[in-house]
């Protein structure tokens, strides 16, 4: 690597947390340009998919037994909620999101006393990110809602006969089954969030500061050189291995999941959802 790419590097590679040359290059685009500040955008698609895939995979649990409870107050909205967010384009809650993140009043909301601050809702890092993490918690909570369906009746009645009840009977064999079981779907629908923030970019939320994502970068080098042929195919190539990096670390939970299973452990396949 040339003297010269190094310190591209050292000016661009966290440009998009706001580190570094402030200056986007203008003319005699190289390609270490277009591989280190579409990598710097990546940083933000990383952050889009890791934060909504933690918080998602909570609020997904919880709306899955929401599913699953006979009690109807519990089970409409959690029905309702997977059905909104489920049944419309990702697309269009982002637009309908920012819209109303728009609409809240700029000195913030006063809640008994307190003064709750709006305008972040407005920018990409905490807007685009509420409606991805809804939407995949949407998107998961009917795989995990389906696994706990899934979750064989001898199990339960093998640890109600060991004196496991409530908390103890799900923590301890209902919950960790339905993983194992939803698990291979799982681990799809976290590359498809991952490739889901791209759309961000698209979206109504502006970046702030110009530090936009890998889409921002590459749309800017393809505007500038009208070649839209080098810096796309940049992107995909990152996004394989960030999706290569998914398929890893989810196969080594997917071991510890099924340790105790006799024979030989599948191994998780990545099959693309081509319509959603």
């Amino acid at each position: 690597m040339s003297v010269g790419c190094w310190d591209t590097i050292a000016a661009y590679a966290f440009r998009s947390l706001g580190y570094g040359e402030r200056l986007l290059p203008r003319e005699g685009f190289t390609l270490c340009e277009h591989f280190t500040l579409i990598g710097s955008g990546l940083i933000w698609n990383v952050y889009f998919g890791v934060l909504a895939l933690i918080f998602g995979f909570f609020l997904a649990t919880a709306v899955a037994l929401g599913k699953a409870t006979a009690n109807p107050l519990i089970r409409k909205p959690c029905e309702w909620f997977v059905f909104v967010f489920r049944g419309s384009p990702l697309f269009i809650q982002f637009f309908f999101a920012y819209q109303l993140f728009v609409l809240l009043p700029r000195d913030g909301i006063e809640i008994f006393g307190i003064t709750a601050e709006t305008r972040w809702l407005t920018r990409a890092w905490a807007g685009a990110l509420i409606v991805l993490f809804l939407n995949t918690a949407a998107y998961s909570a009917e795989i995990f809602y389906g696994a706990l369906q899934s979750v064989p009746r001898g199990d339960m009645e093998a640890a109600e006969a060991y004196g496991l009840t409530g908390w103890n009977k799900f923590r301890r064999i209902t919950w960790p089954t339905m993983l194992r079981l939803a698990w291979p779907a799982y681990t799809n629908e976290a590359i498809f969030l991952f490739h889901a923030t791209t759309l961000v970019y698209f979206s109504g939320f502006p970046a702030w500061q110009q530090s936009g994502d890998a889409l921002y970068y590459a749309n800017y080098f393809a505007d500038k050189t009208f070649n839209p042929f080098v810096a796309y195919p940049i992107v995909a190539f990152y996004f394989i291995l960030l999706t290569l990096t998914v398929i890893g670390l989810f196969s080594i939970i997917n071991k510890r999941l099924n340790q105790h299973l006799p024979g030989e452990r599948k191994r998780i396949r990545y099959r693309p959802q081509l319509i959603r």
